[in-house]
C-alpha cells in the first residue's frame, strides 16, 4: 500500500496528545492535595482513576476497532477525553476529578489500541520501526513540555497580565485554583483533535494475525500459560514504577526539601520524562550490542541506585537522581514487551491485549504508595518501588525467549 504521509503526521500528533494529557498528573498532585485538602492516601486515588481505565478498556478497544474500524474509535476516544477535561474544568472538585480522569483514561486506552496498526499501514511496514521510534520521541517531547506549560499557567493566571488566553483564564478559573486552567487547555486540545480526525480520510487497515484480539480459545490458552502471567506482572510492575515515581516525586520534594511544586518540582518531572525519551536513543544502541536481558538487568539496577539516592540523599542529589530514574526506565517497556512476545509462539495480538491491561499497574502502585505514606511517611512508602523494580530486574534472569534480539559482532557491522 502507498504510504500516507498525512496519516503518519496525524498519528505522531496523537502520540503527542496522549502523552500531553497522560503524564501531567505528577506535577499536579501537590496542588490537588492543597486545593482540596486531601490526605496523601486519598490523592493516590487520582492516578488509580486514570490508569484503571486501561485495565478496563484495553481488550474491549481491540474488539471495537475490529467492529467499527479506526476512525469512529479515534473520534470516540477524543470525545471522551474532551468530556472528561471539560467536566473538571467546569466543576473542579475531588470526586469530579476521579470521574474526569477515568473518562480521559478510557479515551487514552482506546487510542493506544488504534494507532500502532494504523501507523504500520500508513507509514509502510518497511518504515514501521523507524516511525515507532519517532512516535516515542513525540510522546516524550509532550511529557517534557506539559509540566513546563503547567508552571507557566500557574505563574501567569491571575498575575495581573492582560490580553490573550491568560485574561480569558482569569475569567474561567478561581484565583485559588489557577492550575485548573490546564484542564481548559486539555479540553480544547481534545476537541480540536475531534474536528481534525472528522475531516481526515483514513486508509483501510487490515489487521495482521499478531494484531488481532481473540477473546475465545486463544484467550483461554494464554491465561493458562504461566509465562503470560509472569510477563503481565512485568508490565504491571513497569508502569507502576514509572507512575509511582512520576506521581509522587514532586510531593516528596515539597515534603522533605521544601521545593516549590509549581516550579522546581514540575521541572524535575519534566526532566524525568525528557531523560526517559533520550534514554530510548541510547537503548537502541545498547540493544544492538548486548542481549536485551543484560540491558534490562543494567537499567533496573541503575534505577534502584538512583531511586535510593533520590530518597535518602541531599536536596541537590535528589533533583538529579529522580530524573535519572527516568533515563534508566527508558528501555524497560520495550524490552519487557519484546521478551514477552518472543516467549510465546502464537496469539501475539491477544497476548498484546493482555499485556496492555497490565498498564493498570499505574493505577495500583501509586495508590499503594499513597496508602503506605499515611502510615510510615512518603519516603519509606516510596521504598515499595524497590519491589516492582526488583521484579523487573528478575526478568533479566528468568526470561527464556524463543528468539533473542539480534546483536552485532563488530563496530563495522553496527554502522553498516
Amino acid at each position: 500500500m502507498k504510504r500516507n504521509t498525512l496519516i503518519v503526521i496525524l498519528i505522531l500528533l496523537i502520540f503527542f496528545v496522549i502523552s500531553f494529557l497522560t503524564n501531567i498528573l505528577g506535577p499536579l498532585i501537590p496542588d490537588i492535595i492543597t486545593s482540596f485538602q486531601l490526605s496523601i492516601g486519598l490523592a493516590g486515588f487520582l492516578p488509580f482513576a486514570f490508569f484503571v481505565a486501561y485495565g478496563v478498556m484495553s481488550i474491549p478497544s481491540g474488539i471495537l476497532v475490529e467492529k467499527y474500524r479506526e476512525k469512529p474509535v479515534l473520534l470516540a476516544a477524543f470525545f471522551l477525553a474532551f468530556a472528561g477535561a471539560l467536566l473538571f474544568a467546569l466543576v473542579p472538585g475531588f470526586s469530579v476529578a476521579l470521574l474526569s480522569l477515568f473518562l480521559i483514561g478510557l479515551g487514552m486506552a482506546m487510542l493506544q489500541v488504534v494507532i500502532n496498526p494504523l501507523l504500520r499501514v500508513a507509514g509502510g511496514e518497511a518504515q514501521f520501526a523507524f516511525n515507532s521510534v519517532l512516535a516515542q520521541l513525540f510522546f516524550g517531547a509532550a511529557s517534557f513540555l506539559s509540566p513546563l506549560l503547567y508552571s507557566y499557567l500557574v505563574s501567569s493566571v491571575h498575575s495581573g497580565e492582560t490580553g490573550g488566553l491568560i485574561a480569558l483564564f482569569d475569567q474561567l478559573v478561581p484565583a485559588d485554583l489557577k492550575w485548573v486552567s490546564l484542564y481548559w487547555v486539555f479540553a480544547l486540545t481534545a476537541l480540536l483533535m475531534v474536528v481534525v480526525i472528522y475531516f481526515v480520510r483514513f486508509p483501510e487497515v487490515e489487521l495482521k494475525d499478531d494484531e488481532r484480539i481473540d477473546t475465545g480459545k486463544a484467550f483461554g490458552d494464554l491465561l493458562g500459560n504461566k509465562t503470560v502471567w509472569l510477563f503481565f506482572a512485568g508490565i504491571f510492575a513497569y508502569v507502576g514504577t514509572e507512575q509511582g515515581i512520576a506521581n509522587w516525586t514532586s510531593q516528596f520534594l515539597q515534603t522533605y526539601h521544601g521545593v516549590d511544586p509549581t516550579t522546581t518540582g514540575a521541572t524535575v518531572i519534566s526532566w524525568f520524562w525528557g531523560l526517559l525519551t533520550v534514554g530510548c536513543l541510547l537503548g537502541l544502541l545498547l540493544l544492538k550490542i548486548f542481549d536485551s536481558r543484560r540491558v534490562l538487568v543494567l537499567v533496573a539496577s541503575g534505577a534502584i541506585v538512583f531511586l535510593l539516592a533520590g530518597l535518602f540523599g541531599t536536596k541537590e542529589l535528589a533533583l538529579y537522581a529522580f530524573p535519572m530514574t527516568g533515563f534508566c526506565a527508558s528501555v524497560m517497556w520495550s524490552i519487557i514487551v519484546s521478551l514477552a512476545l518472543n516467549s510465546v509462539p502464537h496469539h501475539h495480538g491477544t497476548f498484546s491485549g493482555i499485556l496492555c491491561t497490565g498498564i493498570a499497574g499505574g493505577a495500583v502502585v501509586p495508590l499503594i504508595v499513597g496508602g503506605l505514606a499515611e502510615l510510615v511517611g512518603l519516603r519509606l512508602a516510596m521504598l515499595f518501588l524497590l519491589i516492582t523494580l526488583g521484579y523487573i530486574l528478575s526478568i533479566g534472569f528468568w526470561a527464556r525467549p524463543l528468539v533473542n534480539n539480534a546483536t552485532v559482532k563488530s563496530l563495522k557491522e553496527l554502522f553498516a
